[in-house]
């Protein structure tokens, strides 16, 4: 395509000498570099030169005008996309044009708010019998606990269910195992993910994983159109019977769907515990909340009965989720490649220049934000005009436009439920008064898990 976007500034960038070492490291540790780079040279930098040359954007107003652009302005198949080997070549992330289109289309409709709202009552069930394990394990008093693999047993325990219904939960710690060793890989340097063919490798048992959970989805797939449950919930069954993807289609979306809503929501709700157990008064007040909106402790941990209406009640649970994902987006990068020149924020993007946007960069954009680093709820809480267009533009974590989250909405809905229940049942305090570091590349997560002093309330 021709592109209108070719004028413009050229990109700051740090010195030749210091390139290489922004380089190595964005790649594996990003938060540190992007606030050093931030500082330095704006919200908008340059990196590298030739075939891998970067240009990192975090300013909210550039990011909007970003989101905005034709689809066939980018590309996500690319070169440096390493996400297709894990969740395969057809994924809808991976994808450009007509195919992105159409495998995203049928997706989509497998999120219906129907379905979204069907499963309300059974986030809270899950979280209830995750609460439940947790207190019969700790019946003695406060014990420390690392709520992190906690959550995250929890919230893929509420994908699986989600994707494949009630038929499918007893594989959940099956399912979890097989991904463990793929989103280590994911988050590993770049050299080690050189494609290679040999055998006995971390590669080698990746690709053995990702032959396990397809031979899953294979026999579900066959399980469904022999005998459909009939479950509206259903999303596996609802792609099965749709007919606009191949099963290899249908597996690598299933794939996407799992690894992406399991491994993100639960490092995003590791923060979320992190961030309200350190800010005074804010467990208490949740917890005042859930009483009142999920009714007493005693009789909510009966079959739930909650629905969008509670949902929408939480508002300080949902104030929470969000500042917690603008302050800890799951992902702090996200790549796609420039398909023609353009300007973005005032400044000239070559063609095949790689797009690292970032949600991080964006959500402690000062402009944007008040005392950005401060971790506070009710920020949100009667903005004045100006300030909630600057704050809609700048809470970005599930992307915006035609390529944002598809699964945004499970995600928010989980993250609000959960917390709200986890602050109504248990006691938590931090086993530090620091905020851990982030680490990780692929998804933002706090070093050292979510320790925490945990008793039933």
């Amino acid at each position: 395509m021709t592109s209108p976007f070719a004028d413009g500034r050229r990109l700051p960038h740090p010195p030749l000498s210091k390139q290489p070492g922004y380089l190595r490291r964005i790649f594996e540790d990003p938060q540190p570099v992007l606030d050093e780079l931030r500082a330095a040279y704006g919200p908008i930098v340059g990196l590298g030169a030739g075939p891998v040359r970067l240009a990192i954007v975090g300013e909210p107003t550039a990011l909007r005008a970003m989101f905005a652009m034709p689809n066939d302005a980018f590309r996500w198949g690319h070169k440096f996309n390493v996400l297709g080997f894990v969740v395969g070549k057809g994924s809808m992330i991976v994808s450009d044009g007509s195919d992105h289109s159409r495998r995203r289309s049928s997706v989509r409709s497998a999120f219906s708010r129907r379905r979204l709202n069907g499963w309300i009552p059974m986030i809270v069930d899950r979280t209830d019998a995750a609460i439940d394990a947790l207190a019969e394990r700790h019946v003695d008093g406060p014990r420390e606990v690392d709520l992190y693999p906690v959550g995250r047993h929890l919230v893929l325990d509420i994908v699986v269910r989600s994707l494949f219904g009630e038929r499918l939960a007893a594989r959940t710690d099956e399912i979890g195992a097989l991904f463990q060793r793929p989103q280590d890989y994911l988050e590993s340097a770049a050299v080690r993910q050189l494609p290679h063919p040999f055998p006995f490798t971390r590669r080698a048992g990746v690709r053995a994983d990702r032959r396990a959970m397809d031979a899953i989805i294979d026999d579900e797939l066959a399980r469904r159109r022999a005998d459909p449950s009939g479950d509206p919930l259903d999303v596996l069954e609802t792609l099965a019977v749709d007919g606009s993807l191949t099963d290899a289609e249908i597996r690598d979306q299933v794939v996407t769907l799992l690894g992406a809503g399991f491994d993100t929501t639960s490092a995003t709700l590791a923060w979320m515990v992190w961030c309200t157990s350190l800010t005074d008064g804010l467990w208490s007040r949740l917890r005042s909340e859930a009483d009142r909106v999920l009714g007493p402790v005693a009789a909510s941990r009966a079959q739930s009965t909650a629905d969008d209406r509670t949902l929408a009640d939480l508002q300080l649970a949902n104030r929470v989720m969000r500042e917690t994902t603008r302050l800890h987006p799951a992902g702090a990068i996200a790549p796609r490649e420039a398909a023609v020149d353009l300007t973005l924020g005032g400044y000239r993007i070559s063609k095949g220049t790689l797009i690292l946007w970032s949600a991080h960069l964006a959500g402690r954009d000062p402009v944007a934000w008040t005392d950005p680093l401060v971790f506070d709820p009710d920020r949100f809480v009667d903005l004045a005009p100006e300030q909630q267009v600057l704050s809609d533009i700048a809470w970005v974590p599930f992307g915006r436009g035609a390529r944002n989250c598809v699964g945004f909405a499970l995600a928010q809905m989980e993250l609000t439920l959960i917390i709200a229940r986890l602050a109504q049942r248990l006691d938590v305090q931090p086993v530090t008064s620091d905020k851990p570091r982030p680490v990780g590349m692929v998804v933002n997560r706090p070093r050292g898990g979510a320790p925490m002093r945990v008793a039933a309330r």
